[in-house]
């Protein structure tokens, strides 16, 4: 590769001669903050120090047990904080290397934090690169962070370690990590632009309004709320907010402590003594980062509440999460659609929502935990409630948003993307953090009439392709789909039939050692011989399994045939080689998986050195499970393959602490080597990663000559891929092994 000095860096240097700089003298900074200086510099940046904090703190997580520092400048090279390793964070103060030091070339020479600053690309600066040579034993990596809509310069984060420690695939981490700060410090400038507009807005909501400033004052008081609360405008605009009976200890909440207040339920008399019940919101108003008031706002739903007390409560809700349930809304849609029959302009559509991977949670935890987790997703899907909207909870993990008399049928996708948006921060159950999707179907009521059921089958069926369109995403139901659901229906009621039919069969693809070139392991994938429709690929059914809860008896299968099959082949003569098999993710969490690979290996009296399980990286994530499992199973002496390497959250992590034998490339890094310098690097650092850590590397995918010659100069160990065979049948496996043996 190019060990060519980057220009900037010889650049540096020459500026550090031209100053007169001694290289062997020791060179600190010049220029310091006060204690009051450093101070209000961190609070102009606090919002961004929040946001880079949270991601450098994942970074260190991602590293622990590697000594390295992680330091963050502002936008002219002053450092405002550094985190990591104490023992280097202690040698380098000595040098007056510490927050609130101001880090320029002209006082501190050739250094990572002003070079990152001066380039639009992430920078190394390692050993001799330095000018100074006390800096030569360390190995930095720095990249600058900006808003990027309009290109302004925020700051740097930067890390370094001893050189020893030195890894290219650490610039591709920390590039990954500040991309994710620059999204989200983007975001939340967006949002407060946002915010401002809303608050406009909210002043012609038919809604009560209720404004005040940073001290309490009440300085706005709309005529709904007037009507609302039978108070006079001129009664309470100028009053402290505080003193209300009704609203104060909330408003204190947002004033004091900057809280956001939601839904909260309250209840008074009116003029004439009748019962008055009001949803209340209020929050902080910000601008920039001040606080400069609160707003808040009453919804009358005494009309609701009323009609709500008039039927039997709990016929009509969920008892776990206090949401209508199936019944109400089927009641609702009947009125509604019979109101359309009569003649009646109303608009309704169903948005049909069920959660990706629950079932996962479930299972790997408790049902008791599941509950709680549902109660926390019922609170945050309310926060999205429109003014017509109903909420509820059609049983398990399904859940429904009827809307109904919106103006116009963007509300409906507008709908739908909000709650698609509600999924990405993570929930918090018991201390735990969760994360999980939302498949949602969309359903609009049609021109010509329909039944409550049809509408609810089309909502259905939307949301089950949203699902096999990869989740997290939501599906209009049309006519086009109507006929693809019902070739999905028959292709499942045929699914369900083919174990018991043995139409299941495996192809084997050939693992090749690079040095020797000899045969060293199958991967096993299955086929589906469909008896009309040929031969299915996996792609086409698999998912359909994992919806159906087929993927682990499936599963079962493939692990009982292949290790049958490898040792067929062994008693047939055939020198003894490792059979791989894929683990699905439900198979993976299921709890008997012990028991089930105990009683394969002694059923087909296979030697377990010659059986590797492949899991994800994302099952990996399930971090303790994960680790208990798979250490029971390499106690049974069968080896572990982490699959498709470098697509998911490559933690550095998991891979220090599980009993890992094999580290699989995936195959899109190994198509684009000879074209991508990028995958070219990734690829080399993943091997020689793989290899301190004492682990086998394979490289999936391998379709040419070039390809395998550069794997096997970077010395990876195995290779599996058309260049050597496309996956076969058992009896081709033979003709080819078997007979040459």
């Amino acid at each position: 590769m190019d060990t060519t000095e980057p220009y900037y860096i010889t650049e540096s240097k020459r500026a550090c001669i031209d100053a007169g700089m001694d290289p062997n003298e020791i060179s600190r900074p010049k220029r310091f903050l006060d204690e009051e200086q450093f101070a209000a510099k961190r609070k102009n940046y606090s919002e961004i120090l929040s946001v880079v904090r949270f991601f450098s703190n994942k970074l260190l997580d991602s590293l622990k047990g590697t000594p390295i520092l992680v330091v963050v400048s502002d936008a002219t090279g002053y450092l405002l904080e550094i985190e990591g390793d104490e023992t280097i964070k202690s040698t380098i103060e000595q040098f007056g290397i510490k927050p609130g030091s101001l880090f320029v070339q002209e006082d501190t020479g050739t250094n990572v934090v002003s070079l990152s600053l001066q380039q639009r690309h992430p920078i190394s600066l390692i050993g001799e690169q330095h000018y100074h040579t006390f800096l030569h034993e360390i190995a930095c990596y720095g990249t600058a962070f900006h808003y990027t809509d309009d290109n302004n310069l925020l700051g740097s984060v930067s890390i370094m370690m001893p050189i020893q420690f030195q890894n290219t695939l650490f610039l591709t981490m920390l590039a990954q990590v500040i991309d994710s700060i620059e999204r989200e410090l983007l975001l939340r400038k967006q949002n407060k632009k946002l915010n401002i507009m809303n608050q406009i807005m909210l002043s012609r909501t038919r809604n009560g309004i209720v404004i005040t400033d940073e001290k309490g004052i009440t300085t706005e008081f709309n005529s709904f709320a007037e009507q609302i609360s039978n108070n006079s405008r001129e009664d309470v605009v100028g009053r402290n907010i505080r003193e209300s009976h009704l609203t104060g200890e909330y408003f204190k909440k947002v004033l004091e402590q900057g809280e956001i207040v939601k839904n909260e339920e309250i209840k008074f008399k009116g003029d004439t003594g009748n019962l008055i019940v009001c949803l209340f919101d209020a929050q902080p108003i910000y601008e920039e980062d001040k606080m400069i008031g609160a707003f808040g706002q009453f919804r009358d739903i005494t009309d609701r509440y009323l009609l709500q007390e008039k039927y039997n409560y709990l016929a009509y809700h969920d008892d776990l999460t206090n949401l209508s349930n199936r019944r109400h809304i089927k009641k609702e849609l009947e009125a509604i659609i019979q109101q359309i029959h009569d003649g009646q302009k109303r608009t309704l559509a169903v948005l049909f929502i069920d959660l990706d991977r629950f079932k996962i949670i479930n299972d790997n935890f408790s049902h008791s935990y599941g509950d709680k987790f549902l109660i926390e997703v019922s609170k945050r899907l309310c926060g999205s409630l429109g003014e017509n909207d109903i909420l509820a909870r059609m049983g398990g993990d399904e859940f429904v948003f009827l809307l109904k008399d919106f103006v116009n049928i963007n509300y409906v996708m507008k709908k739908a993307e909000e709650i698609i948006q509600l999924f990405q921060q993570p929930f918090y159950v018991s201390g735990k953090e969760l994360h999980t999707t939302a498949s949602i179907g969309v359903a609009i009521y049609p021109d010509s009439p329909i039944s409550m059921e049809q509408l609810m089958v089309y909502a259905d069926n939307a949301m089950y392709q949203a699902k096999s369109e990869g989740k997290n995403r939501y599906v209009v139901h049309s006519s086009e789909l109507l006929n693809v659901m019902m070739d999905e229906y028959m292709l499942e009621v045929d699914l369900r039939r083919a174990l018991d039919n043995d139409e299941f069969v495996l192809h084997y693809q050939p693992q090749i050692n690079n040095n020797t070139g000899k045969l060293v392991g199958f991967e096993a994938l299955i086929r589906w011989q469909h008896p009309t429709l040929g031969l299915i690929p996996p792609g086409k059914f698999i998912k359909l399994a994992e919806e159906n809860g087929l993927i682990t008896q499936i599963g079962e299968w493939v692990i009982n045939e292949a290790c049958s099959q490898n040792k067929k082949w062994q008693d047939a003569g055939m020198t003894p080689v490792k059979m791989s098999v894929n683990l699905s993710t439900q198979q993976f969490l299921t709890r008997d998986l012990l028991a089930f690979m105990e009683d394969m290996l002694e059923r087909t009296a296979i030697d377990p050195a010659y059986v590797v399980v492949e899991i994800t990286e994302y099952m990996a994530m399930e971090y303790e499970y994960s680790i208990q499992v798979l250490e029971q199973l390499k106690a049974l002496g069968i080896g572990i393959s982490i699959d498709d390497f470098g697509t998911g959250y490559s933690s550095l992590n998991y891979l220090k602490n599980f009993p890992i034998d094999y580290i699989k490339i995936d195959k899109s890094f190994v198509s684009e080597i000879m074209n991508n310098e990028k995958d070219a690097i990734i690829v080399n650092a993943i091997i020689t990663l793989a290899h301190n850590l004492r682990k086998e590397v394979i490289a999936e995918g391998v379709e040419t000559q070039e390809q395998l010659d550069f794997l096997k100069s970077h010395h990876c160990d195995i290779s599996q891929g058309y260049y050597f065979s496309k996956p076969l049948p058992a009896d081709e496996i033979e003709k080819i092994y078997l007979e040459q043996h």
